[in-house]
């Protein structure tokens, strides 16, 4: 019978076991068991409200389990992996770490939460459906071949570390004031992606437009590469438009502007994720030659903030599909 630790602070050794476990999901799955906001807490110290509960099994040296919530601007993010050999029928360590996982949003006053899951199977939604959780949204990794071929015009620059953070900002958290991952960035969330081993300001792409006779940043696309993919894949990370000039079809301009960076890379497939329910953005990517690769799936739940009595764990109740964050790898 397992049991399930908790964490506030994971020590070296913690980060240790939990990555040889990550390092198995992704073999064994084909992708990172955890998104890049909650890689990046677990790696650099989690936010407020960061908790890692890892899943132990006598008999075994190693994690059979881990699942890691930590609180965002207006919801909690939650996700979970399961050793591969011990996904068998019958089985409850996932069951058990999310409900744990939920007990601690329910101690610290409740909330909603939203747990993603790559490429969802049966036992996600039983999982999901056995702690009060219900499908919200589905997200699409849509891929396409490069180079594209098509033509457009748009003068973009690259990113300029110290001297283009507050007007970037400013642009990204006005666009994505409904986003509670992308959305709310501070120059240390920023800096925090600045030192990642796969940050290139040459790929981080940025269009100016003289208004009023001022310079101002119009839009950016932000493309990273991931080299550890095989073959490597090129992806636009975050592309938007400063609220103030949507509507003239920048967007579709600096997707273009990504992707003939990507290729001149030499990479010979770029990819980027979508909300399915984004009818008009998947209309676009479809018609700029990008194919749906696999669904990603988000569960959510609205937790009280009383533990449930006698000890039991805390429960959930589905809220619908409303506009939770996106996986940013």
């Amino acid at each position: 019978m397992h049991r399930v630790e908790v964490r506030r602070e994971m020590d070296a050794g913690d980060i240790a076991a939990v990555q040889q476990l990550l390092d198995l999901a992704a073999q064994a799955d084909g992708h990172n068991p955890l998104g890049e906001h909650q890689w990046l807490d677990l790696v650099q110290g989690g936010r407020e409200g960061f908790a890692g509960l890892i899943a132990i099994e006598p008999g075994h040296d190693h994690p059979v389990g881990y699942a890691q919530v930590t609180r965002g601007p207006t919801s909690w993010a939650l996700e979970y992996v399961i050793d591969p050999h011990h996904r068998v029928p019958g089985n409850t360590i996932g069951t058990d770490l999310v409900a744990d996982a939920l007990a601690i949003v329910a101690s610290e006053g409740g909330g909603h939460v939203h747990v993603w899951v790559n490429k969802p199977r049966p036992e996600h939604d039983q999982i999901a459906a056995a702690n009060g959780l219900t499908k919200g949204r589905d997200l699409y990794q849509m891929r396409r071949s490069l180079p594209v071929g098509v033509p457009y015009q748009l003068e973009t620059r690259s990113f300029r570390p110290g001297l283009d953070d507050e007007a970037w900002l400013a642009v990204n958290n006005r666009a994505f004031d409904w986003h509670p991952e992308q959305g709310g960035w501070d120059e240390a969330t920023l800096k925090a992606r600045e030192v990642e081993p796969w940050f290139d300001p040459e790929g981080f792409l940025l269009h100016d437009e003289v208004v009023d006779g001022t310079t101002r940043l119009a839009g950016f696309c932000w493309t990273r590469v991931h080299a550890d993919h095989n073959p490597p894949l090129g992806e636009i990370y975050v592309v938007a438009v400063d609220p103030d000039m949507q509507g003239r079809g920048l967007g579709r301009k600096l997707v273009l502007a990504g992707l003939d960076h990507l290729s001149s890379l030499g990479l010979g497939v770029g990819m980027l994720y979508v909300d399915a329910a984004n009818r008009p953005a998947v209309k676009l990517y479809i018609d700029l030659g990008f194919d749906i690769d696999h669904i990603d799936r988000a569960y959510v739940g609205d937790i009280s903030d009383t533990p449930e009595p006698d000890g039991e764990r805390a429960s959930a109740t589905g809220s619908g599909a409303g506009r939770e964050g996106e996986p940013g790898s």
